[in-house]
């Protein structure tokens, strides 16, 4: 009951199924009540009339009364819903003391007109009429065949109010969820979008009630994305202001390297030319990761995976050869995507560098693409340690980087391949390369296929 209370405080749909419910069912007893009043009532008016129309027929046709014998029987004669017709004079000659034998005793004191008298403990309707001829008649009937009859007409009619009842229940409860049912559409519609997706929601469709509480979301959207573009603003300002300096002290290591110096200056000296390398390299992945949250459109173009992946393999080649790892394109058939081409070189690299330094030396890496089911399935397999179930979730987080690994690195690239693939309606998913070991990481991304207009090269 408890659990029923608290579902009816927190839902608006329940409680107003509810209240109509009530509502219904008040109005239906009290027309119940109502039809059941009027129709005793009125099966009553219809048997006081049949006792007329009998005393008007008997006057009419001039009819003469014999009393039946005591004891005589006839076929389909029902005592109690019998209608009774002697002369009001002769009760004063009834000689039964029971209402089974005629003439009853009834008052010769009676009015003309209807009334309800009691003879022998049985309560009868009785008409008193007076004939053109002058004699005062009597029409009877037993008072509780009458009740009986109008009580089963009673209940007669409110068979409709049984039946129409629950179905009307049905009907509203089923109106009620097609009038909330835009809501919940509302709510999977906004619980499917993606992070980035921060575009106003479409509320000419909606009821009048729930437009106010869209448009109030549709600001919030707005600020939350106005707030969003600045922080990503002032991250690529504030790397690209950064890349001035830490380039010029690029420059001077450099020069500085190439002078003579004694092996303690250059001990001391590896480490900060290593650190400035590592301020580099963070501040071009700072730089990544606002251009890959950036919501603005990008051209696509069909692009060659095959394509893309020399480039990357050009730029990271001399990586992989210092750790002596077997890097290659393992699958033979080339595909076509539609994509930009800045962010498919920029999501393949990502995933290519963090296999290199990942991988122990000796190591190997796979890259391979095939077309599944109508997508662009793009693998990046390698030897290394590969990254345990609880952590595959956490490895998107800026700046996180798993432990008990000593490679330097800035714990970007897994989130600006996320980025890219949140903003362009990519899929990414994780997995060891060896299941059985449980060792080696295997990185899936789904693109979209793209097939070429008949005609086109």
């Amino acid at each position: 009951m408890d659990g029923f209370k608290k579902r009816l405080s927190e839902s608006v749909q329940l409680r107003l199924s509810v209240t109509l419910s009530l509502a219904i069912l008040l109005v239906a007893l009290l027309a119940s009540v109502f039809a059941f009043v009027s129709a005793f009532e009125e099966t009553h008016e219809q048997q006081d009339d049949t006792l007329r129309q009998v005393a008007l027929l008997f006057d009419r046709q001039q009819m003469s009364l014999q009393y039946p014998h005591p004891g005589t029987a006839i076929k389909g004669d029902d005592e109690e819903s019998r209608v009774i017709i002697q002369y009001l004079g002769d009760g004063q000659h009834a000689t039964g003391t029971t209402d089974e034998a005629l003439p009853l005793p009834f008052p010769t004191t009676l009015a003309d007109g209807l009334s309800t008298v009691t003879v022998a403990g049985e309560a009868f309707r009785v008409l008193v009429h007076t004939t053109t001829q002058g004699k005062r008649i009597a029409v009877a009937q037993e008072q509780d065949a009458r009740d009986k009859d109008a009580r089963e007409s009673a209940w007669r009619s409110l068979l409709p109010f049984l039946i129409l009842f629950p179905v009307l229940l049905l009907v509203v409860g089923d109106l009620v969820r097609k009038l909330f049912r835009p809501i919940g559409v509302l709510a999977a519609e906004i619980d499917g979008r993606a992070e980035q997706a921060l575009h106003p929601i479409d509320e000419h469709h909606l009821p009048t009630e729930v437009r106010p509480f869209v448009v109030a979301i549709n600001r919030l959207l707005a600020r939350v994305e106005q707030s969003m573009d600045s922080q990503r603003r002032f991250v690529a300002d504030a790397a690209h202001e950064l890349r001035s300096p830490m380039t010029a002290l690029a420059l001077q290591a450099d020069r500085l390297a190439a002078t003579a110096m004694s092996a303690a200056t250059r001990e001391r000296f590896l480490p900060l030319s290593r650190g400035i390398e590592r301020s580099r390299a963070l501040i071009d992945q700072l730089l990544s990761l606002a251009t890959a949250q950036s919501a603005a459109q990008r051209p696509q173009s069909s692009l060659s995976v095959h394509e893309v992946y020399r480039q990357v393999l050009e730029d990271l080649l001399p990586l992989a050869e210092r750790k002596q790892i077997d890097i290659g394109v393992v699958s033979l058939q080339d595909v076509q995507v539609l994509f930009n081409p800045m962010d498919l070189f920029t999501l393949v690299k990502n995933l290519v560098d963090n296999a290199i330094r990942y991988t122990p030396p000796g190591g190997c890496i796979d890259l391979s693409v095939a077309e599944v089911s109508g997508a662009v399935q793009l693998l990046v397999k390698d030897s290394g340690p590969g990254i345990s179930e609880e952590e595959q979730a956490r490895v998107f987080d800026p700046f996180y980087r798993s432990l008990g690994t000593d490679e330097a690195g800035s714990g970007l690239g897994l989130s600006i391949v996320k980025a890219i693939a949140d903003r362009t309606g990519a899929r990414v998913a994780l997995a060891f390369s060896d299941e059985g070991a449980q060792r080696g990481l295997c990185v899936t991304v789904w693109l979209p296929a793209h097939r070429p207009s008949p005609g086109t090269d």
